[in-house]
């Protein structure tokens, strides 16, 4: 017997991982460095709200999607096993309408904005719907996982400047790289369960070179940085925050590469303090310039 839907909210909040913010985190620190190279450091306060609650929401829905379309895959792996739909305590259609619910807050939330940001956040939620299933047949899904979770980049600069100018997508590129270098060490914790189950996934894809495809992914992601803070003649704060982000890949590399599961798994969950420090050197930076 299914319980009553008000007792049952938390296990939808289990299935939009509000008990895991770790995965919106990954979302917002990219788009913050979107909002503030895109507003020379000084985002309005309205902005912020709607990028940040924006970026929950859409997670939110994504981890709903997922499950809907992993639930009978998930099932066959330990760590997702006990998730609502796959145990079978929510239904898969109700998975559908809290990602469409959120989807459709999400999207009121931006209506104040401009035309190219509400056009982008139609391809946003088009990739982020189809996602979960390019696990079928896409030998790197985290790559288009690194296009879902970096669409915040373009509409930041959508939204402060009505254009998309080329850094935007050259950060958007940097997030890919990012999104490959971390999934991939999610997907090792995983690797013997997606072999069983035939889900396609980069660290399957790169077999025996996963640590160095994933520390090769996190070179180019701050090589791009790198190149950005150059060009924008960033100062001594944001290559201490560069610094940083490169200290955290470095340690990542001594947690992954004897291929354990717990350790990859934090190698994972520490990328919330490589983007964070990276982040928090560009805001430093610009609040120093403003002086």
């Amino acid at each position: 017997m299914y319980a009553p839907m008000f007792a049952r909210l938390p296990l939808y909040l289990r299935l939009i991982r509000m008990d895991k913010p770790i995965g919106s985190l990954l979302l917002l620190w990219p788009t913050l460095n979107a909002l503030w190279i895109a507003s020379n450091g000084r985002p309005s306060a309205s902005l912020l709200i709607i990028f940040a609650l924006g970026t929950v929401l859409m997670r939110s829905a994504g981890c709903a999607i997922n499950d809907y379309a992993d639930r009978d895959f998930d099932r066959h792996v330990k760590r997702t096993e006990s998730r609502p739909i796959t145990s079978g305590k929510i239904r898969a259609w109700e998975a559908l309408v809290i990602a469409a619910a959120l989807s459709i807050v999400s999207f009121l939330l931006i209506l104040p904005l401009n035309g190219l940001t509400k056009e982008l956040s139609v391809a946003a939620l088009f990739v982020a719907g189809t996602y979960p299933f390019t696990k079928r047949f896409f030998a790197i899904p985290q790559a288009y996982l690194g296009i879902a979770f970096g669409f915040g980049i373009p509409m930041a600069f959508a939204a402060v400047q009505d254009q998309v100018p080329a850094i935007a997508w050259v950060m958007l590129a940097a997030n890919v790289f990012w999104s490959v270098a971390y999934d991939t060490e999610y997907a090792m914790v995983d690797r013997d369960d997606d072999i069983k189950i035939g889900i396609r996934t980069s660290a399957l894809t790169f077999g025996r070179y996963d640590v160095a495809a994933v520390m090769f992914c996190y070179g180019v992601t701050l090589g791009i940085y790198a190149v950005l803070g150059y060009t924008l003649r960033f100062g001594w704060l944001y290559w201490a925050g560069w610094a940083g982000a490169l200290g955290c890949a470095l340690y990542h590399y001594t947690l992954i590469r004897g291929r354990e599961r717990m350790p990859c798994f934090a190698a994972f969950r520490h990328n919330n303090w490589l983007g964070g420090i990276l982040f928090a050197g560009i805001a430093a930076h610009y609040a120093v310039s403003s002086l």
